[in-house]
């Protein structure tokens, strides 16, 4: 499945050779040291909550091997080991400066022995087949190179029965509210990264968030790469959405 979606050749820097997977993974290297702060200041905290409601998705299976792909510095990984009590986390990343501070956070946390992050990508992760009883994503297909190529790789790598739960920025169908949220993360939120980071990042994610195959239109990708019983849950009017299905 080769498929390209709009969102697919968005891209942090437009007229660069790169492709867009090297090209994030610079973008996330030059935001890393500012990352958590930004998000926390930017979502307001709301982030933390939209996360917890995501891995509640996956209770009912009670996951002893889990996989966090796009993890970042791992936030959904070390909630993931307290929310779930799984026996192992493998969180993997393009982005080995994103690793590297969730690897400090993990070992400041007493959480080594269950987390494990380690450089992957998601077009070719490096598990056999039937591995995982749970994938995560969050904030991170929007990411993919390839969108179908991804969800199919996870797909593969899930073990009948499993789960994948997405958690994703969409937009919000409340007029007035829209209006604002339009506001804040297309230009509030892109001065406020350019004054302690890089602004060019919170650009792109403007401009990938409106790109993005969202709702009913992604659950028909989860659908066409292979997963069934799909959901969308939308939250807080619409900002962000959980997505689910099982292999």
């Amino acid at each position: 499945m080769n498929n390209q979606y709009l969102h697919d050749k968005v891209v942090p820097q437009n007229g660069s050779d790169k492709s867009k997977k090297e090209q994030v993974a610079e973008m996330f290297d030059s935001i890393a040291p500012r990352y958590d702060f930004l998000n926390r200041f930017l979502s307001l905290g709301i982030d933390k909550g939209w996360r917890r409601k995501a891995l509640n998705q996956l209770k009912e299976l009670k996951p002893q091997l889990i996989l966090d792909v796009a993890t970042g510095t791992g936030d959904v990984a070390i909630m993931a080991a307290r929310q779930l009590t799984p026996q192992k986390i493998i969180g993997i990343d393009i982005s080995e400066k994103m690793l590297e501070g969730g690897r400090k956070k993990i070992d400041n946390k007493g959480l080594a022995t269950i987390i494990e992050l380690q450089s992957g990508d998601s077009e070719t992760i490096n598990f056999p087949d039937n591995t995982f009883d749970a994938v995560t994503v969050a904030f991170g297909v929007r990411n993919f190179e390839n969108l179908e190529k991804g969800l199919t790789e996870i797909n593969r790598v899930l073990k009948p029965g499993g789960r994948l739960a997405v958690l994703e920025f969409s937009k919000p169908w409340l007029p007035g509210f829209s209006a604002v949220c339009k506001w804040y993360i297309g230009k509030l939120s892109p001065a406020i990264a350019g004054t302690v980071s890089n602004k060019q990042a919170y650009q792109y994610l403007n401009n990938s968030i409106n790109a993005f195959p969202e709702g009913k239109a992604f659950e028909a990708v989860l659908t066409k790469t292979g997963f069934k019983h799909t959901q969308c849950k939308p939250l807080t009017f619409g900002i962000c959405s959980i997505y689910t299905g099982d292999k």
